[in-house]
């Protein structure tokens, strides 16, 4: 999203927040701009655990769900289309049928967006566009979109739960699956699996090997890590919600278990995937080996070799790769 383009909507007057009672924004990153809007009555419903953080350091309020009553709320739209229509719903709820002002890029979906919610009969004002973007308000029986809102859905692999927009919802991830495969046959000791999304790598590890003494799950996801507490009971299990690429822990790990993200938002980020590396060297003992999987392209190998010791690919496809680093350099645990 444009910083400015909910600003310039709202001095405009193309849209209109209310003069009185709270506002609810769902999903602002942390670079977002929210000046237009009055702080003292805005709660930002945020997920994401380093923009939570940030808003939170920044003075605002700041929950993971609503909670209260709200007059009005800002839905800042997702690139998952699930998760937006999930958004709209509860929003409409909220505040009785609205007004919800809608902010988005044309790239995540906002005309999609503004077309189902006058498909859904609601009061969908003139959109407002600048920068590749639109704004409009939606006013609208909140019954009417209680379909939008997310059911059970089929369960992945008969046993895991996922929710809308989390990490690979729809399925289990190619490269966690290619990640698991070439595991060696026998591991032990405290694991750490970084970025573990809705616990299919973490549940399908411990299941496999008894001698894991504990695995600690850590995402940033507070949706993703909502599914993977109910899909992985195994009391070895460790839930962190955190940015894995600060994670800090007091006794260092075995081994290291990583399926680096190398996107922020839709821009190709490759530092996000070298920041996990580095991560994963920091946490582990002298004597650690890091498990990561890769897509083929990415030279991961370099930022590895500067990490540890010694390093091979151990498996993987066309596609994605699997890289075994064992024997973290000092350098690189000195940051513990």
């Amino acid at each position: 999203m444009s910083d400015s383009r909910l600003t310039l909507a709202l001095e405009s007057g193309a849209v209109a927040s209310p003069e009185t009672g709270r506002i609810a924004v769902f999903g602002p990153g942390s670079a977002a701009d929210l000046s237009a809007l009055p702080k003292e009555r805005v709660q930002i419903v945020q997920g994401f655990a380093p923009d939570h953080d940030a808003w939170v350091r920044r003075g605002w309020d700041v929950a993971v769900a609503p909670s209260g009553d709200f007059a009005a709320a800002v839905l800042v739209v997702p690139r998952a289309k699930a998760l937006a229509r999930a958004w709209m719903a509860e929003a409409l709820a909220l505040t009785g049928g609205g007004p919800v002002i809608v902010d988005g890029e044309k790239t995540d979906g906002v005309d999609s967006l503004l077309k189902a919610c006058r498909g859904q009969g609601a009061d969908v004002s003139a959109p407002f566009a600048k920068a590749h973007g639109k704004v409009f308000t939606v006013t609208a029986d909140p019954g009417a979109f209680a379909g939008w809102r997310p059911g059970e859905g089929a369960l992945i692999a008969g046993r895991y739960h996922t929710a809308p927009g989390v990490f690979s919802a729809d399925g289990i991830d190619r490269g966690s699956a290619l990640l698991l495969a070439a595991l060696p046959a026998k591991l032990k000791g405290r694991v750490a699996d970084l970025g573990a999304g809705w616990g299919y790598l973490a549940g399908e590890t411990l299941a496999a090997h008894p001698e894991i003494a504990e695995m600690h799950l850590v995402e940033a996801d507070h949706a993703a890590l909502t599914c993977a507490r109910a899909n992985v009971t195994d009391p070895r299990a460790r839930f962190h919600w955190a940015d894995a690429t600060t994670f800090a822990s007091g006794t260092p790990f075995d081994i290291v278990l990583a399926n680096p993200p190398f996107h922020a938002s839709r821009a190709a980020d490759p530092g996000l995937g070298r920041s996990f590396l580095a991560a994963a060297a920091r946490l582990l003992a002298p004597h650690g080996q890091a498990f990561v999987v890769a897509n083929r392209h990415l030279p991961y190998e370099r930022d590895l070799a500067a990490l540890f010791t010694e390093i091979h690919e151990i498996g993987g496809d066309t596609g994605f790769k699997v890289l075994h680093g064992q024997r973290p350099r000092r350098s690189a645990r000195s940051g513990r």
